[in-house]
């Protein structure tokens, strides 16, 4: 980018353009929020269906590690070739199809009847929703200049805690009240209320989202102007820049490697919270539901005034590294938590709100490092490294808890480390090229 470019993007928005993007937000955003709300809630909730649903089908620690864990297997494989796709067929009819699946998916998980009837949904729930969070990320970049994605990545991202904030207490609820209701458990009355909202929001995807500015039709020819106009300073033409060869690009493996260490972090933290609230004496699934929507309520705070902070003051790098830090500092103090709930929530809600603080803005810096014809691809390999630490963190856990001595205090500590060395390759990035 031009350091004309550059000097042109350091000006604040003009009253039109700030009223023009409060007019998109009002739009896009509070519905790609309860999008991305319910597709967080149906990936997790079987945290919380474990603890009955493995009593129930005799699952051990190893096999409840193995099925949360598989679900990232299809979506690493799938993940690059379905954002490929989306930018060829548009985000409305992709993320449409995507939602519509899973959400069937989801409800399909009540017929779970034993180990290999969990591994292949939890599997199909994958391939089902591989490239959602990637296409989300796309859309954004199409309709909003860099110097907003701090706060639009900080409202998105915020979807995770409200989920967390909403769904722990619902998925509690589920378990205890509607056990045996219609001659259906606990745990399969989750999966079937949990997961049918996705498919109507799929749907409602075709009439809420529009592709391009060209194709939204509540704006004036003047505003897509204007918008085009934008996205041609922030993304000047430069031949040759394709997603080919990004691959060849450092940066790309670099923000990769980063976001291995986030997904490993934080799904970790997500796939065993109820079990390590549990076992600290939280009570009841309905109290260890409210309990786990204590770290996602002060998320919310932190994530939204981490992206005003970005946003203000156009630093990134530190906005980034600190807030991971923080997220790893969490997890050693759970592990030394002694088995106290109250050391262990606060242990929790650390690690909670610090990860989900850098995952928001982390994902300001795609768009500053990739060109734009790098974009869609870059961002799903980027989401893919999701899918590793995604598999790898919640099954080492449920291995190691049943076959290593004191083996969660030892995988609880490993995510730390990578966490760590997550922030340490952050500050390989020079200050100019990310602090926009």
């Amino acid at each position: 980018m031009s350091s004309e470019t550059t000097a042109t993007f350091s000006r604040d928005l003009s009253d039109d353009d700030s009223r023009l993007f409060a007019r998109i937000s009002w739009k896009f955003i509070p519905f790609i929020m309860l999008c991305y709300l319910f597709a967080y809630i149906d990936r997790v909730n079987v945290s919380f269906a474990k603890m009955s649903m493995a009593k129930d089908l005799q699952f051990s620690d190893s096999v409840y590690g193995f099925g949360a864990s598989i679900f990232f297997i299809g979506y690493f494989f799938l993940e690059v070739p379905s954002n490929l796709i989306l930018d060829r067929v548009g985000a409305r009819l992709w993320l449409s199809r995507i939602m519509i699946s899973w959400g069937a998916i989801s409800c399909a998980t009540l017929f779970v009847q034993g180990e290999t009837s969990f591994y292949i949904l939890r599997f199909l729930l994958g391939v089902a929703e591989a490239g959602f969070f990637p296409g989300i990320i796309y859309f954004l970049t199409i309709w909003y200049p860099s110097k907003l994605r701090g706060r639009i990545m900080a409202a998105l991202i915020c979807a995770i805690p409200i989920s967390g904030l909403i769904g722990g207490p619902v998925s509690g609820w589920l378990l205890d009240a509607l056990h045996q209701v219609g001659g259906l458990t606990g745990w399969q009355w989750l999966f079937l209320v949990e997961g049918f909202p996705s498919i109507l929001l799929g749907i409602a995807c075709l009439f809420v989202l529009r592709d391009t500015p060209e194709q939204a039709e509540w704006l004036s020819p003047a505003d897509r102007m204007r918008l085009r106009q934008i996205k041609a300073e922030e993304f000047p033409e430069v031949p040759g820049h394709s997603f080919r060869h990004a691959l060849t690009s450092p940066s790309l493996w670099k923000l990769t490697f980063v976001y291995f260490s986030l997904g490993a972090g934080f799904l970790g933290i997500a796939f065993w919270m109820p079990t390590l609230l549990k076992e600290a004496g939280a009570g009841s699934n309905t109290s260890i539901g409210l309990l786990s929507a204590i770290p996602h309520l002060f998320s919310i705070v932190v994530i939204m005034a981490a992206g005003w902070s970005s946003d203000r003051f156009r630093e990134r790098r530190l906005h980034l590294v600190v807030p991971i830090l923080v997220g790893a500092l969490g997890i050693v103090l759970a592990v030394k938590s002694g088995g106290d709930l109250h050391r262990v929530l606060v242990g929790l809600t650390l690690g909670v709100a610090g990860i989900s603080t850098a995952v928001a803005t982390f994902w300001t810096l795609p768009g500053l490092v990739l060109g734009p014809q790098a974009l869609a691809g870059g961002l799903a390999l980027i989401n893919s490294a999701l899918a590793l630490g995604g598999f790898a963190a919640p099954f080492a856990i449920g291995w190691l808890r049943d076959h290593v001595v004191d083996g969660g205090s030892v995988a609880l500590h490993s995510l730390a480390g990578i966490l760590v060395l997550g922030a340490a390759m952050v500050l390989t990035f020079r200050s100019g090229a990310v602090n926009r």
